[in-house]
């Protein structure tokens, strides 16, 4: 997880991390947030970030029996406040990941490679090759992918790849094509936080003429240094320095010499 429940805030939820949130999560976040003047004016975008990860629904008639439905399909149900004058019961629950369909670049990260196994399974059937390549490069970015197909008496052949990768980690998941074994080999990639440049204020922007990189280390500029010259030494030069790229056969060359002697013969 990128970042621990309790550091969380509606104010710091995006599509990523709401993912790492249970229900019971969202209820406390939400009423720590009724004390902030400015919850009225972004509730649409908090709601939009939380019905990303959540299925919400509106408690319209608050009776026990009401409740109790809502509950056994498998809701947790809470009061909400919109503003100073407006409270309301929520039905609040997490989507759940039953099909590949339900990947998405914001969840991948946040499931394991047991539970990836989980959903290839329950949705194969022609294996790894039969899933669109839209979900192969979700899959991807959170998963590092191995696939082999083999007779079933040499799948699990002592030193072969399948021993390899599950002592390395890798979940597996077992495909029979009639006398062959489909293995389909996942273990989560690492997260790696990309750092960016944001401006959070528009007046933090940087204005005609300043520089972005005013941070980035001075590089000494010497080409039109003068003082160069003084370290000049002909007598230090290489065979390098007169190297050509003209190409030239050596027979050439050696004609070229006969003839040369030639025409002192004739002087």
């Amino acid at each position: 997880m990128r970042q621990e429940k309790r550091t969380l805030s509606l104010k710091t939820l995006n599509k990523s991390n709401v993912w790492d949130l249970q229900e019971n999560d969202i209820f406390r976040m939400w009423e720590a947030a009724e004390k902030d003047a400015d919850l009225k004016d972004n509730v649409r975008r908090y709601l939009d970030i939380i019905k990303s990860a959540f299925d919400i629904e509106e408690v319209k008639v608050d009776k026990p029996e009401i409740i109790k439905k809502y509950e056994a399909r498998g809701f947790k149900v809470g009061q909400i406040r919109m503003d100073e004058n407006t409270k309301s019961k929520w039905g609040i629950k997490k989507r759940p990941i039953l099909r590949v369909t339900d990947l998405t670049y914001e969840n991948i990260h946040h499931i394991s490679a047991a539970k990836l196994i989980e959903v290839l399974d329950r949705n194969f059937g022609g294996g790894w090759d039969s899933l669109s390549q839209s979900i192969k490069d979700i899959i991807e970015s959170g998963f590092d992918i191995s696939t082999t197909t083999l007779p079933k008496d040499r799948l699990r052949k002592p030193g072969g790849m399948y021993e390899k990768k599950v002592n390395d980690g890798f979940e597996v998941l077992e495909i029979t094509k009639g006398l062959w074994i489909e293995a389909i080999f996942a273990k989560a990639k690492p997260e790696v936080e990309k750092p960016r440049m944001k401006y959070d204020d528009p007046e933090d922007l940087p204005e005609n003429g300043e520089d972005e990189d005013e941070d980035l280390p001075e590089v000494e500029d010497n080409y039109n240094d003068d003082d160069d010259d003084d370290d000049y030494d002909e007598d230090k030069l290489t065979e390098e320095s007169y190297r050509t790229t003209f190409e030239t056969d050596p027979e050439d060359l050696s004609l070229e010499a006969e003839g040369m002697s030639d025409e002192y013969e004739d002087e």
